[in-house]
């Protein structure tokens, strides 16, 4: 061990004597990702986190400038993307990674729950994955508002009013997520404060416990490659599986530097909460599907009014989700899939889609 020190420089062996490098490097070594026709899919988890990774740098760009407050948000933005250098493109590149993400996120989730990767022992693994995706839609909800545009405050309105028609709370809940009656100047300043300090410290909490789920219990090997492969055959993290993940962050980054400059984001006009809605203002592709559905219900049936049942409706299907190692009881070695999360991922991928491409092909309604 002497003889080898030297060559691994002075910083590597003080980093090493203070925190343990080469422990970190032995657990990456002695990592395994399992090899099979549906490995794949196991690349979603870490481009989700890079594109997050994204978010939280060019979000702090843009924290430096921007100002939350009714009479100045849109104006700090619109200096932004106009006399700050690159600013449009912080902002382009912040706007495509979140949806990016976000879509990333919904593919690593449904994969999983394809190929039966919530299985004992890895129930809370799928718990704290749900949970991710839940605190990355209120990441996308609560920064929607902070450009203070019109798209932005009418869509906030509408979404804000949802809760609203839940019995007993709903109300409350409300006035809760707006900071009174109205969408107003209190509801921007509390949607900031839920997107840059609540959400970021929840995710910290909950990406952490997840990472750690992963690294104790390893990747999932589906009950289809149980069958297929006589042999279980895998492959080392690192620098394997690292590399491979790399090549597919290189292609996601310059995807999104495409996407940021070809299609960079709007700002278009300031809200002005006196001034009737314009027609066909619509919330993002991820919330499309449940605001078509909302849109489709009639007014009532048997009596019931047609959002409640809708969002009675949306919380079943999010229970059922989070339920889903609980109502398929067998260990991730058993040999045979579940053909009730196969059955519900496919039914939900398919509404999903249908509603959303309804969603934005069917006209406005007055």
């Amino acid at each position: 061990m002497e003889h080898d020190s030297p060559k691994r420089g002075k910083l590597y062996l003080w980093l090493d004597e203070r925190i343990g490098l080469s422990d970190f490097a032995k657990l990456a070594k002695k990592k395994q990702v399992p090899l099979h026709r549906h490995t794949f899919w196991y690349y979603f988890g870490g481009m989700t986190l890079f594109l997050f990774a994204i978010q939280v740098a060019t979000g702090i760009l843009l924290l430096l400038y921007y100002r939350p407050s009714a009479g100045e948000a849109f104006e700090s933005i619109q200096f932004i993307m106009t006399e700050v250098q690159f600013g449009w493109l912080v902002r382009s590149i912040h706007s495509w990674s979140a949806n990016l993400m976000i879509f990333a996120m919904f593919t690593h989730l449904f994969s999983a729950l394809l190929l039966n990767a919530y299985r004992r022992p890895r129930e809370m693994t799928w718990l704290s994955g749900a949970g991710l995706l839940g605190l990355s839609l209120a990441f996308g909800f609560t920064g929607y508002l902070l450009p203070w545009n019109e798209l932005a405050f009418f869509a906030t309105r509408v979404g804000t009013e949802i809760p609203g028609v839940v019995p007993v709370i709903g109300p409350f809940l409300r006035r809760l997520l707006r900071g009174g009656n109205e969408v107003t100047g209190a509801t921007l300043t509390r949607f900031y404060g839920i997107h840059v300090a609540i959400l970021p410290a929840l995710v910290t909490v909950v990406l952490g416990l997840h990472l750690f789920l992963v690294q104790k219990h390893g990747m999932s090997r589906p009950p289809s490659a149980e069958v297929d492969d006589t042999e279980k055959r895998s492959m080392p993290f690192f620098p394997n599986f690292f590399l491979r993940d790399l090549v597919g962050w290189l292609c996601a980054l310059g995807v999104l530097a495409a996407l940021a400059a070809y299609f960079p984001a709007e700002l278009g006009k300031k809200a002005d909460p006196f001034q009737p809605a314009p027609i066909g203002i619509k919330p993002e592709w991820y919330f499309m599907a449940m605001f078509q559905t909302l849109k489709l219900l009639p007014a009532h049936i048997l009596g019931i009014e047609g959002e409640l049942l809708g969002v009675l409706g949306f919380g079943i299907v999010g229970l059922i989700l989070i339920a889903m190692p609980f109502l398929d009881r067998r260990a991730a070695n058993v040999k045979t899939s579940s053909r009730l999360a196969a059955g519900f991922g496919l039914l939900l991928i398919v509404y999903s889609v249908v509603l959303t491409y309804l969603g934005y092909t069917m006209s406005p309604m007055k």
